[in-house]
C-alpha cells in the first residue's frame, strides 16, 4: 500500500437535494476519523465554479493526494472533478466519486437518521477503495477523418452532406436504387406546406454536387469490423464488394410504413388506404372522392406496438386540409384516441383544420371504427351514441416500424436496439444521437418515428458529434475502460473474444502461443472478459479486484471508525 496517503472528503449539499434529507456535516464529522483522510470540509454545490475552487484550493494548500467527494451521480459531473484534480496537480484518477443523492438522500426522503447512516457507509467504502486508486494516462489513439453513412433518406442525406462541407470525406450507402426514402413517397411537408419532392430533390443534389461524398445506391453494408477512428467496412455495391476504411459510422436506415394486415377494418389498397398511399394519390392529382374517413392508431398503441408513432395525427390533419382545398365540397372525418399535435406551429394547423370544416371523432379502444361498404359506424363517445359517417374513402393511419434489417446491423455494429426494435441511443439527454459504442452515431427514423423537421434535426446532431474525433485525427480514452491481460495465466481459449460485446478483444498470436489482447480504445469496460476467464488472466483497470474487495470489507465494518 502507498505510504503517506493523504485523503480529502468532500460533502456536497447538493442544495437541499442532500443536506435537505441527511445530515451531511455529521457525515463530514464521521469522515474525519476514517484511516487517513486528513481533511473534509462540505461545499454547498461542489459543481459550481465555487466549489471546484475549493477542491483545488484544498489539494493545494493540504497536500492531498486522494479525493472523495461525496456528492450526486458521476454520470453527469465526474469529469469535471476530475478535471479539477489535474489541474491541482493530482492525477485525476485518483478520485473517488460517492453517490450519497440518488443511492441515498432522494431514496430515503423520510429517514433522515438512516440515510444519514448509509451516507456515512457509503463514504466508508468511497475511502476504503480510494486507497488502493492507481495512476492512469488517457489511452490516444489516431482516427482516419473519414465517414460512412448508412442510408441515403433525408437525415442520412442531410448529414452526408453536413459532413462533407465540413471538409471530411464520406461515403453513402443506400439500399434503394435512388435516394430519398420515404419522402420520396409524399406529397407536402407539414405544416409548412412545402413540396416533399423539392426538399429530397435539393438534398440529393447537395450531396451528388458535394466533391467529398461518395453515394452508392443498390448497396448494403456487408460487413464492418474494428473501432472508432479505425472502420473495415465491406459494401455489397453492383454484385461486387467494396472495401473502405472510416473513422465514424452514422446510422440514418430509416423506418418502414406499417402496412395493415389484409382486410383490417376492410383494407383492400382500393377504397380503404394507409396515409401513405393517400399521399400518391393526392400528388398525382387522382384522388376524386366526396366523403373520406380517416381511422387513427391502426395497428399502434396497442399490445404488439404499444408505442405512438408521434406523426400520424398531424399525417392525417395534413391530409384533410389538403383534400378540402382540392374539393372544398368533399367531407373529411378523422377518427382519434387521442390527438398528437404538440408545439404551437402544430396546434395552430390543428386548429386551422376544424375551422375548414375537418370533423373530429374521439373513439374507444374497447369500441373501435366498423368500416362497412359505403359507410363507417363509430360510437361517438361526445354524444354518447352511434354515429354513421358515409365514406367514399377510408384512410388509415398506420405507425412508423424499424427496418426488417435493423437486427443484422444491430449484431454486425453491436449496437443495441430498444424494446420496440429501434436503435437505442447511449443517453436520451446527454448523449442523443451517440450510440453506447463509440465512433458509432444515429439519426432520423431509425432512432424512432419523427417528422422531417426532426430528422434534419437529428443529422445535422450527428454530424456534429461524429466531426469532433475526425477535426481532432485523434480519439482519447479513458482507461478506466481498458484491462490488461496476463499472457504466463492466458490459455488463448478465445471465450473472452467470444463473448466481449464490443469486439475489444482479439486472439493473436504471440511469442507464447495463442494469446488474448485487449484493443484498448475499443473497451467500454464492462468487465465480461475478466469476470468469465477461468484463468484470472484478465485485469480490469480502476476496478481491481483489490480495490473492490477493501469496498466490500468496509461495507460489512461493524464498528464504526474501524480500519477493516
Amino acid at each position: 500500500m502507498e505510504e503517506g496517503l493523504r485523503i480529502g472528503v468532500f460533502v456536497c449539499h447538493c442544495g437541499t437535494n442532500i443536506a435537505g434529507f441527511l445530515d451531511a456535516a455529521a457525515v463530514a464529522q464521521y469522515a474525519a476519523t476514517l484511516p487517513d483522510v486528513v481533511f473534509t470540509k462540505e461545499n454547498l454545490y461542489s459543481c459550481s465554479e465555487t466549489g471546484t475552487r475549493e477542491i483545488k484550493e484544498a489539494i493545494k494548500e493540504q497536500r492531498l493526494n486522494r479525493v472523495v467527494l461525496a456528492a450526486c451521480t458521476p454520470r453527469t459531473h465526474e469529469p469535471t472533478f476530475r478535471a479539477a484534480c489535474r489541474e491541482a496537480g493530482v492525477n485525476p484518477y485518483y478520485f473517488e466519486f460517492v453517490n450519497i443523492r440518488e443511492q441515498c438522500s432522494w431514496v430515503h426522503m423520510k429517514q433522515r437518521e438512516e440515510a444519514t447512516e448509509k451516507a456515512k457507509e457509503l463514504v466508508r467504502m468511497g475511502v476504503a477503495r480510494a486507497r488502493l486508486l492507481e495512476p492512469r494516462d488517457v489511452i490516444v489513439a489516431d482516427v482516419n477523418p473519414t465517414a460512412l453513412v448508412v442510408g441515403a433518406g433525408i437525415s442520412g442525406l442531410r448529414c452526408a452532406n453536413a459532413l462533407g462541407s465540413s471538409g471530411f470525406k464520406v461515403t453513402v450507402v443506400e439500399r434503394e436504387d435512388e435516394p430519398g426514402g420515404m419522402l420520396r413517397r409524399l406529397y407536402k411537408l407539414a405544416p409548412e406546406g412545402v413540396d416533399a419532392r423539392s426538399v429530397v430533390d435539393r438534398a440529393v443534389n447537395d450531396v451528388k454536387a458535394n466533391p467529398n461524398v461518395e453515394l452508392l445506391t443498390s448497396a448494403m453494408l456487408k460487413e464492418a469490423r474494428g473501432y472508432i477512428g479505425n472502420y473495415d467496412v465491406v459494401i455489397s455495391a453492383d454484385g461486387s464488394d467494396v472495401k473502405r476504411n472510416v473513422g465514424v459510422i452514422v446510422l440514418a436506415t430509416g423506418a418502414e410504413a406499417l402496412a395493415p394486415q389484409q382486410g383490417q377494418f376492410g383494407y383492400d389498397g382500393k377504397r380503404v388506404i394507409t396515409q401513405l398511399e393517400l399521399e400518391g394519390r393526392l400528388r398525382d392529382g387522382s384522388l376524386a372522392v366526396a366523403d373520406v374517413v380517416m381511422i387513427q392508431c391502426v395497428g399502434a398503441r396497442c399490445e404488439e406496438r404499444p408505442y405512438c408513432s408521434r406523426i400520424c395525427c398531424m399525417s392525417a390533419i395534413k391530409n384533410a386540409l389538403l383534400i378540402r382545398q382540392m374539393r372544398p365540397e368533399s367531407r373529411v372525418s378523422i377518427l382519434y384516441r387521442d390527438l398528437q399535435c404538440y408545439g404551437v406551429e402544430r396546434e395552430e394547423y390543428l386548429r386551422k383544420a376544424k375551422e375548414m370544416g375537418v370533423r373530429f371523432v374521439s373513439y374507444s379502444p374497447d369500441s373501435p371504427p366498423q368500416v362497412g361498404g359505403c359507410s363507417v359506424r363509430v360510437y361517438h363517445q361526445l354524444f354518447g351514441r352511434e354515429v354513421e359517417l358515409p365514406a367514399d374513402l377510408v384512410v388509415l393511419s398506420t405507425p412508423l416500424v424499424p427496418r426488417h434489417d435493423a437486427e443484422v446491423l444491430s449484431k454486425m455494429l453491436k449496437v443495441p436496439l430498444d424494446e420496440e426494435k429501434f436503435f437505442l441511443e447511449a443517453h436520451v439527454k446527454l448523449r442523443p444521437v451517440d450510440f453506447a459504442t463509440d465512433g458509432i452515431f444515429v439519426c432520423g427514423t431509425a432512432h424512432f418515428p419523427a417528422d422531417t423537421g426532426e430528422s434534419i434535426s437529428q443529422a445535422l446532431g450527428a454530424a456534429s458529434r461524429a466531426s469532433i474525433p475526425l477535426r481532432n485525427l485523434k480519439v482519447s480514452v479513458e482507461p478506466i475502460t481498458s484491462c490488461l491481460v496476463d499472457e504466463e495465466a492466458c490459455r488463448g481459449c478465445g471465450c473472452c473474444a467470444y463473448l466481449c460485446p464490443y469486439a475489444a478483444i482479439e486472439m493473436v498470436e504471440t511469442d507464447k502461443g495463442r494469446k488474448a489482447h485487449v484493443i484498448e480504445v475499443a473497451c467500454k469496460g464492462c468487465g465480461v472478459c475478466a469476470s468469465t476467464c477461468y484463468r484470472r488472466a484478465l485485469r480490469m483497470n480502476h476496478f481491481t479486484d483489490e480495490q473492490y474487495s477493501a469496498l466490500i470489507a468496509a461495507a460489512l465494518e461493524r464498528e464504526e471508525g474501524s480500519s477493516g
